[in-house]
């Protein structure tokens, strides 16, 4: 059995902690562009002035005034009640993730959860950057309202698709500077690369981030685009059938991690990963293990996909982008597997749940 359903209970808890998700994200963002930064009076030469500091950078905004005062008030009181908000859906987060660990619903490992939310926190993630491979299954069966058997998602890394059509120094001018790996230690500061321009970075505990990207058509036009960091950040490597992926429809789905917490992940439409994964299986230049393994994940999407997502039809005309022959496929897919219902089994001031 490769996919079982979730129970009602299941499904009821992953909607509320999307929601509330939803709703932190929104009251966060909401307080981080209109309140950012401190207000505060200064008296300097006699006189009393109101200044603005944002990102260590003061400005004087004027005289004290009752135009200045009004000022002072609005934003005092505008960001205590968005902070307020903001902590209260924090610490409802905190209080649904042992329930959501409890329930099962839990499923994206934890280092693999942190390096997506600071590529989230970066604006990469769904712009320039999409996760593929194994962890995409998380998406997908979040989407289909099941729970795929642990065999099939376990892995120990994280492969990350660069659309090297957008400039990864436009998408994150804030991060350009550090570059992924910085970005990468973030989540886990022992992330390091493996060799001189390497495509992959690993952690201590053997965890890998790999970044790859499709072979290119024009490589003087894209070769700006890939570079985020210097030559000691982490390179991109050409694999060969990916650019399918890259024009696919995305999808962004909340899904939960191990420890019980929400986050995004942008990934290629279900259908392209079946379809890519099938295609892969059958490559006779692949390893055996491996082939065996894409072959089983592309059966096991695609039956999720006709039996929980028939919305999302193999013939539609959103899949054009792909090659007919690789659409055609879908045929030998379609003997997708059964389901059954699964049986049982700070220093922020509050404003961060407990991710």
């Amino acid at each position: 059995m490769l996919f079982r359903s979730l129970r009602n209970e299941q499904i009821r808890q992953a909607i509320d902690a999307e929601q509330v998700f939803n709703g932190y994200r929104s009251a966060r963002s909401e307080l981080d562009a209109r309140f950012p930064g401190s207000m505060s009076w200064k008296t300097i030469a006699g006189g009393t002035y109101l200044y603005r500091k944002v990102h260590g950078v003061s400005r004087s905004l004027g005289p004290k005034s009752p135009e200045t005062e009004k000022t002072y008030e609005s934003f005092r009181n505008g960001r205590a009640r968005e902070r307020d908000l903001v902590r209260g859906l924090a610490t409802r987060l905190d209080e649904m993730a042992p329930v959501n660990r409890a329930l099962g619903i839990g499923r994206v490992p934890l280092i693999g959860a942190r390096v997506l939310r600071q590529l989230d926190g970066s604006g990469l993630l769904g712009r320039a950057i999409h996760v593929v491979g194994t962890n995409a299954l998380y998406a997908y069966e979040r989407m289909a309202g099941v729970r795929i058997d642990s065999g099939l998602v376990a892995t120990g890394d994280v492969d990350l698709l660069l659309d090297a059509r957008r400039s990864l120094k436009i998408a994150a001018p804030a991060v350009s500077s550090e570059g992924l790996l910085g970005l990468l230690r973030k989540a886990d500061t022992s992330f390091s690369l493996m060799g001189r321009r390497s495509f992959r970075a690993v952690n201590r505990d053997g965890f890998m981030v790999d970044r790859i990207k499709p072979v290119s058509g024009n490589r003087f036009a894209e070769a700006g685009h890939s570079r985020l960091g210097g030559d000691d950040d982490l390179h991109a490597v050409e694999i060969e059938g990916l650019a399918w992926l890259v024009n696919s429809p995305k999808q962004r789905v909340v899904v939960i991690d191990d420890r019980g917490y929400p986050l995004d992940m942008a990934v290629p439409d279900p259908r392209a990963f079946a379809l890519h994964k099938a295609w892969l299986a059958a490559r006779a230049d692949r390893a055996p293990a491996k082939r065996q393994r894409d072959a089983a994940q592309a059966k096991l999407v695609a039956g999720m996909v006709a039996e929980r997502l028939p919305n999302l039809r193999f013939d539609a005309d959103d899949l054009s982008a792909l090659p007919a022959a690789l659409r055609r496929a879908a045929a030998n897919l379609n003997s997708g597997p059964e389901s059954r219902s699964e049986q049982p089994d700070r220093d922020d001031g509050g404003l961060e749940p407990g991710w």
